[in-house]
């Protein structure tokens, strides 16, 4: 499942996620399951056709990446592998941040970052100069409804248990890989 929220140069893709890490440091080793959400920049096409035609709109590259994973081993709820990025060089994440809080409160965590765009933007080294005011706007406004996707989405991975695709036994297997 992949949900976008786009405002004017900024967007929020929030998709499910199984993901296997073929290296992992010590202690996160094993299956993680949840959801990924993005910030993202957004790219508006030339029209390929007509004035009537529609607008090609390109989901482009990270800019702060929240990962809301537990262990596949672990009870459902645990949050035990739960970090953010708070920077991306390029189309790579930075380093994995483990923050108490958004372990214990994700959603809340979530919704009071995403309330306040300047600062997240301020810490992924984004400029306001950037964006528009259009996108610091439309985040913090619609904050509670991407957090109630996330909780939606939350509840899908617990419901029907998503694991690893169907007849794959890779290490490095991904699913739902839309982020």
């Amino acid at each position: 499942m992949l949900y976008l929220f786009g405002f004017e140069q900024l967007g929020v893709a929030v998709s499910d996620i199984y993901f296997v890490d073929p290296e992992p440091e010590p202690g996160q080793e094993g299956a993680e399951r949840g959801v990924r959400l993005e910030l993202r920049r957004l790219e508006s096409g030339e029209l390929k056709g007509s004035i009537y035609s529609a607008r090609p709109i390109t989901v482009d590259q990270p800019i702060w990446r929240v990962d809301l994973l537990e262990s596949v081993s672990s009870a459902p709820g645990s949050f035990d592998r739960t970090h953010h990025h708070p920077g991306v060089n390029g189309w790579e994440p930075g380093r994995r941040v483990f923050d108490e809080r958004l372990s214990k409160e994700p959603l809340k965590w979530l919704q009071e970052r995403l309330a306040d765009p300047e600062a997240v933007l301020a810490q992924a080294g984004v400029g306001l100069d950037e964006v528009s005011p259009g996108d610091v706007t439309g985040l913090r406004e619609r904050a509670p409804e991407i957090v109630e996707a996330v909780a939606r989405l939350l509840d899908t991975v617990r419901t029907e248990a998503l694991s690893a695709p169907a007849g794959s036994e890779s290490a490095t297997s991904v699913r739902a890989s839309w982020l």
